[in-house]
């Protein structure tokens, strides 16, 4: 370490490897796949408890309803668990905003349910880097920070969510409510292995298109019928053809059909779209709903629009740089390296951008092979990144400004 202040040093020394690991390996032997409410609601617990430990007051936020189309067309309404809310000296001048997830892509019946060391520096586990050990990071970070007495005028508010795996629906408002009025935010995704960041990010849409045609005999009178199955196969094509730079385009998936001798009157086409930028993502869609209604027209059946880009682009403008450029230069003062790069990826620092607040999305763990069961932390990464995520915080509140 080196041009460190007396004080920064003497936080930053707070910060242990132990109680760190130990929170780990108790939070990632839980099951809290987005779906699991059980699971989603003991880690809600054990995330309570441990953050109880910082000023301020802390809730469980009811999660807000969210519709999902079944394959066979109909709307029904998905629970999802409670999400984490701390808020910490509201009334000060300068704000922050710091979210993580309690949840992971396992589900509780996945195969991947263990911890096992891979080596003595790197553990094998669900949710260790994506993000359990990212939400330890975030902990032991603002306590070091409080430690410092430097946040006397600097207030913040924390969220975890249970349902970023998914998109965050039931937590999208809440997430640009927080961020109305903050300074800027840190999210705690893991870092590459060798501790590269996410910079700047495309975004992402996810829909569901209903097609309702009209069953008809596919022998004695197919021309009567319209084909709903045949529609969503057109309108995939049509839809991928709207591929080019700067937006991919990915039909993922068509529901429906039935009997070979029956002319299908339902079908479903789920697709993704990943824009490049806000320019690219608005412009998209247009052009979404200018090929269905082309659809509608040439196949004679009745479309319906369900979804939406729940992730905008992340761009990198001046004030995220300033952000970046200060992580940067406290990872200098702690003899770590700062570089990003730009990610296909999407997460709620997407959602944080789009409200106009700097975000650093990627101030956890060192880690990789996420949403696999080789999932790694690199053990080592706990201190150095809470070290780097609590000089960041400290000298974000003693400036006030970026």
């Amino acid at each position: 370490m080196h041009t460190l202040s007396a004080s920064e040093r003497q936080a930053l020394e707070t910060i242990e490897q132990p109680p760190m690991l130990a929170q780990v390996q108790k939070w990632a032997a839980i099951n809290s796949g987005s779906g699991n409410l059980d699971g989603l609601a003991t880690t809600a617990d054990l995330l309570a408890d441990a953050f109880s430990t910082l000023p301020g007051e802390l809730t469980l936020v009811e999660p807000e309803p969210v519709d999902r189309v079944l394959y066979d067309g109909t709307v029904t309404t998905v629970a999802h668990g409670r999400h984490l809310l701390m808020t910490v000296r509201p009334e000060c001048p300068t704000q922050l905003l710091f979210t993580g997830h309690m949840d992971t892509v396992f589900p509780a019946d996945h195969h991947f349910q263990t911890l096992r060391w891979l080596d003595d520096g790197t553990l094998n586990g669900p949710g260790v880097a994506d993000m359990k050990g990212g939400i330890a990071v975030m902990l032991a970070a603002l306590k070091a920070a409080e430690s410092s007495g430097k946040l006397a005028q600097t207030g913040y508010q924390i969220l975890i969510n249970s349902d970023e795996e998914v998109g965050s629906p039931s937590s999208a408002k809440l997430i640009a409510q927080l961020a109305q009025n903050k300074l800027a935010a840190l999210t705690y995704e893991p870092a590459l292995p060798d501790g590269t960041l996410a910079g700047e990010r495309g975004g992402s849409g996810n829909f569901s298109i209903i097609i309702a045609g009209k069953s008809a005999h596919a022998g004695r009178n197919p021309d009567d019928g319209r084909n709903a199955l045949l529609a969503a196969a057109d309108l995939a094509l049509q839809l991928k053809r709207l591929s080019r730079e700067g937006l991919s385009v990915n039909p993922a998936k068509i529901d429906g059909g039935g009997p070979n001798n029956v002319v299908p009157d339902h079908a479903i086409l789920r697709v993704n779209f990943r824009p490049r930028t806000p320019e690219i993502a608005q412009q998209t869609d247009v052009d979404l709903r200018r090929v269905i209604a082309d659809i509608e027209r040439e196949h004679d059946v009745r479309a319906h629009l369900h979804g939406s880009f729940g992730r905008p682009p992340k761009p990198i403008d001046d004030e995220a740089a300033k952000l970046f450029g200060l992580v940067k230069q406290c990872g200098a003062d702690l003899g770590i390296t700062v570089a990003w790069r730009s990610s296909g990826g999407v997460c709620d620092g997407n959602n944080i951008a789009a409200c106009g607040v700097p975000v650093v999305d990627t101030m956890g763990v060192r880690g990789g092979s996420i949403h696999s069961s080789d999932e790694f932390l690199i053990v080592e990464s706990l201190v150095e990144r809470a070290q780097l995520s609590a000089l960041t915080i400290m000298r974000l509140s003693e400036k006030g400004t970026l």
